[in-house]
């Protein structure tokens, strides 16, 4: 299964996701490329949109490699990569503090300092544009569930996702909802036909979107004569 783009991979899940409808839910998405993919969705849904910024933690030296991830309230750390990089106590707290800043700095931008959406009680649907390690999406995961009072229910979706990784990722929520796990992962931008990277204006641009569009009065019926 290839994805066109992002919001082609949003629309077919919003498919999948309409019988959340009913239970009114709040989608929350990884940013950047996350926004789009749950801008979709959110449309499709009549659901309110937000972010939850989680930030990877790189290895000493190779910064892509991820032996962690923070998100506000909450950081995990693969202990198996940590020992056997033999990553030091000092790098770990000085990653953690970086990145925590980052992900204060993003919020701030994203959200323009509207409050994030009260999500207690709520359905929530926890969006990303694709799951490969899992450790942004675990972290975010982690962050929602210490929120007090916590959600009714925490849904992940993603387009594409890595089989281990939807597996271990499975066990944390109460739904994981993929439509590809090729055996074969690779990287997630394989399964897109256009995977260009989502720029922060894009992310302002379609939270504004979504923000006006819920506050937008109904239409008024049609009349017929």
């Amino acid at each position: 299964m290839i994805f066109l783009n992002r919001t082609d991979a949003g629309r077919r899940l919003a498919a999948e996701l309409e019988g959340y409808r009913a239970q009114e839910p709040v989608v929350l998405a990884l940013p950047r490329g996350g926004v789009v993919v749950a801008y979709a969705i959110a449309r499709a849904l009549d659901a309110p949109l937000d972010v939850l910024v989680a930030r990877k933690i790189g290895a000493p030296g190779h910064s892509e490699l991820a032996i962690g991830a923070v998100a506000p309230g909450a950081t995990v750390l693969n202990e198996r990569m940590v020992s056997y990089l033999d990553v030091s106590t000092g790098y770990l707290e000085r990653a953690i503090a970086e990145e925590t800043r980052e992900i204060e700095r993003r919020e701030r931008l994203y959200r323009k300092g509207r409050p994030g959406l009260d999500v207690a009680g709520k359905t929530v649907i926890l969006v990303d544009d694709g799951l490969a390690t899992g450790a942004t999406a675990s972290a975010a995961i982690d962050s929602i569930r210490r929120r007090r009072p916590p959600p009714a229910r925490l849904v992940f979706v993603a387009p594409v996702c890595a089989p281990e990784t939807a597996t271990e990722l499975r066990r944390k929520v109460d739904a994981l909802i993929c439509l590809h796990t090729p055996p074969e992962f690779g990287a997630v931008s394989l399964w897109y036909e256009h995977f260009a990277q989502t720029t922060d204006a894009e992310v302002l641009e379609l939270l504004e979107r979504a923000r006006l569009e819920r506050a937008a009065p109904p239409a008024p019926p049609a009349l017929w004569i």
